[in-house]
């Protein structure tokens, strides 16, 4: 898969991904803000600052404006925020493009942020947070992420405390936008029908970037705070809930984003919870009826990375899962793996990855990311090479410098209230 990168002279980059035989096309505005960015008074704005942005803006000045627009081009539009990262995507037919780079600008660099509006948002985002606190198979991710960061920027839900989308205002916005939206952090990728043998040359596309995008005034941005590991001991954090299931996540501490071993640890990550056929889902679901779904996963940021395995499992016998759980991290540590398994987990992750790559908003979200965070744009194949690099041994390196007694975390979701109680569970030599 080819793309092509430029920077427009205000910073901005532009990275277009032509997807052969697509009609669509995906334009996707990622900025290199979110969360880790707030501060504590306004924990949860990056996440509120993305709904505002659909709301009206100077020239549809409505909702409805917007939404109209887009389901009058049979388009989707959405949003995510994450803790490092913000992004806004249109995905239309191709014919499109222009009105997609019009609207998303538009949204960008115009939005109106009615106080009217933000008062009836506050209601809608309050009961997001609301959701979650009653998802535990959601909310447990948050909370583990809560114990392994602290009360740090890193370690807040992206969705914020709910005393802060109570009081938040509009200059709040505004003065969010001056600190951390600029085109020097900020990604324009399209991705999909577009490029040689469409009418959307590489220079009738930067032709609309600039229109739309080229007179942005550039800035100097605010960066968030590094975070550094420091864990001496294993730590446990329980959440009280009356629910019929309970719900975990049991982890380590790992790799950082651009790690070297960060495809070895994938791999690692998808022979012990990476399918049906992993490790921990036979031996924690089909062989002893522990739970019903289990999976791992890793969240890795520029500075710091977790691995986790999360499950939802029987609450009175969730001590005989987390033993199950510690005892596979365990044998992988022991050269256990076998070439089999190496090579099924292999093509467990391209094939996914390949599946992924079907739908240009896929393909949009990882040029952006990489360029974004990475610096450094790896093509899929690329991505695949390092992943059928990886070896045995690899894998076994891996395992030894990651599972470690010290830097394990739990999280828990359910009818109990002493810590203590699972503390003791931890023993992982």
């Amino acid at each position: 898969m080819q793309y092509n990168k430029q920077t427009l002279p205000n910073n901005l980059r532009l990275v277009t991904i032509p997807v052969p035989g697509v009609a669509s096309v995906t334009v996707l505005l990622m900025v290199g803000a979110g969360s880790r960015y707030e501060e504590k008074n306004i924990n949860g704005i990056s996440h509120f600052l993305e709904h505002m942005a659909f709301k009206g803006t100077q020239n549809r000045p409505s909702a409805l404006a917007i939404s109209s627009l887009i389901d009058g081009i049979g388009g989707e539009f959405n949003a995510f925020t994450s803790k490092d990262h913000t992004g806004y995507y249109i995905k239309a037919a191709s014919q499109h493009l222009p009105l997609q780079l019009d609207v998303l600008s538009d949204m960008l660099l115009h939005s109106k942020f009615d106080a009217n509006e933000i008062e009836k948002e506050r209601g809608v985002i309050i009961e997001e947070i609301n959701m979650y606190e009653d998802t535990p198979m959601r909310k447990v991710g948050d909370l583990y992420e809560n114990l392994l960061y602290g009360d740090t920027k890193l370690g807040r839900d992206i969705s914020g405390r709910k005393e802060v989308i109570k009081s938040v205002k509009r200059e709040d916005f505004i003065q969010y936008i001056d600190r951390f939206y600029g085109p020097a952090n900020t990604i324009v990728a399209i991705a999909g029908g577009v490029g040689a043998g469409t009418k959307w040359s590489q220079e009738k596309i930067l032709e609309l970037v600039e229109q739309f995008l080229g007179r942005w005034k550039t800035k100097k941005v605010q960066q968030p705070e590094k975070v550094t590991d420091k864990q001496d001991e294993p730590q446990v954090l329980v959440k009280y809930k009356d629910t019929q299931q309970a719900h975990l996540c049991l982890g380590f501490r790992s790799y950082y984003l651009t790690h070297p071993s960060r495809y070895k640890l994938g791999v690692l990550t998808a022979i012990l919870g990476g399918g049906m056929s992993s490790r921990l889902f036979i031996e924690v679901r089909e062989r002893r009826g522990l739970a019903y779904y289990v999976r791992s996963s890793n969240e890795q940021y520029v500075d710091v990375g977790n691995f986790v395995t999360q499950a939802g499992v029987d609450v009175a016998r969730i001590d005989d899962a987390i033993k199950v759980m510690l005892e596979e991290f365990a044998k992988v540590r022991l050269n256990s793996i076998t070439n089999e398994e190496l090579v099924k987990a292999k093509e467990y992750l391209k094939g996914r990855f390949v599946l992924e790559l079907e739908d240009s908003r896929n393909v949009a979200a990882l040029f952006s990311s990489e360029e974004l965070l990475e610096e450094d744009i790896k093509t899929p194949q690329d991505i695949m090479k390092e992943i059928d690099s990886v070896t045995l041994s690899d894998v076994t390196r891996v395992a030894n410098d990651i599972f470690k007694h010290d830097t394990l975390n739990l999280a828990v979701i359910g009818p109990y209230k002493e810590e203590e109680r699972f503390r003791k569970l931890l023993k992982f030599e």
